[in-house]
């Protein structure tokens, strides 16, 4: 009976530990990251570009540069290639040395709704140490693929200090969307003219980047609007921290 008595403490003294140990993480598990659907500040626009790094986030940056403008880049990790090859790493690099907001769109372009908390981790984190490495950033924000999310999704974002960046215009350029859809589809929001838009389009579609995007920016430059980045259209920082770039070893692989 002693015996069982002294283990039955030694159980709750345990179990207190545990208990202590996770009640942290679970409270911080509980705040889930906000999620923006549009910007806040007046008279702005802020044209993002999903799935890269790839080929053409030279010309698309090239046509938001001449303007003055500046754009938001959401790299996957291994989707259109791998981020560390050596090309796709000049391209972030590129993004990031002209001005343009860098941020992560997961590591593989899963829906996240279907994976569970260690996953969606997976996805998140692998990104952001790509872009640590890469270019020395931390990201505040990221966008899920598809759009999609739930609680657990936000609950992983909140951990990470990162805010879901969704958007409140399509360009449609990735269900199938013709560059003259698309420029008619820019038409229609610009002549309704909300006091901000937060477009999204796809870097990795030659007629996006070549067609739809230097129509867009001339368009909406001629309606007033400052084209600017995701963080500066909300009047936020882009990133959680800023450091120098690492140097490239056997481990950047994906």
């Amino acid at each position: 009976m002693q015996f069982l008595a002294k283990l039955s403490l030694a159980a709750v003294f345990a179990s207190s530990i545990v208990g202590t140990l996770a009640a942290p993480f679970n409270a911080t598990r509980r705040a889930p990251a906000q999620v923006v659907t549009s910007c806040t500040v007046p008279n702005t626009v802020a044209l993002t570009f999903d799935d890269g790094p790839y080929y053409y986030i030279y010309d698309i940056s090239k046509a938001l540069v001449a303007a003055g403008a500046k754009g938001t880049f959401f790299f996957n990790g291994n989707n259109y290639g791998c981020i560390y090859d050596a090309d796709n790493m000049k391209r972030v690099k590129y993004a990031y040395d002209k001005g343009h907001q860098v941020a992560s769109h997961t590591w593989a372009h899963k829906d996240l709704t279907t994976l569970t908390w260690d996953q969606v981790h997976d996805e998140m984190w692998r990104v952001e140490q790509a872009l640590q490495r890469i270019v020395g950033v931390t990201p505040a924000f990221m966008r899920p693929p598809y759009g999609n999310y739930n609680d657990n999704v936000r609950e992983v974002a909140g951990v990470r200090g990162q805010k879901l960046a969704i958007w409140d215009f399509d360009s449609q350029d990735s269900i199938g969307a013709t560059p003259a859809q698309s420029k008619q589809y820019y038409d229609q929001i610009i002549a309704q003219h909300p006091s901000t838009i937060l477009a999204l389009n796809h870097e990795v579609y030659e007629r996006t980047a070549h067609e739809v995007i230097p129509y867009a920016i001339q368009k909406l430059q001629a309606a007033g609007y400052n084209l600017v980045t995701l963080a500066e259209c909300l009047g936020e920082e882009p990133y959680q921290s800023v450091g120098s770039p690492q140097t490239p070893d056997g481990s950047w692989t994906c």
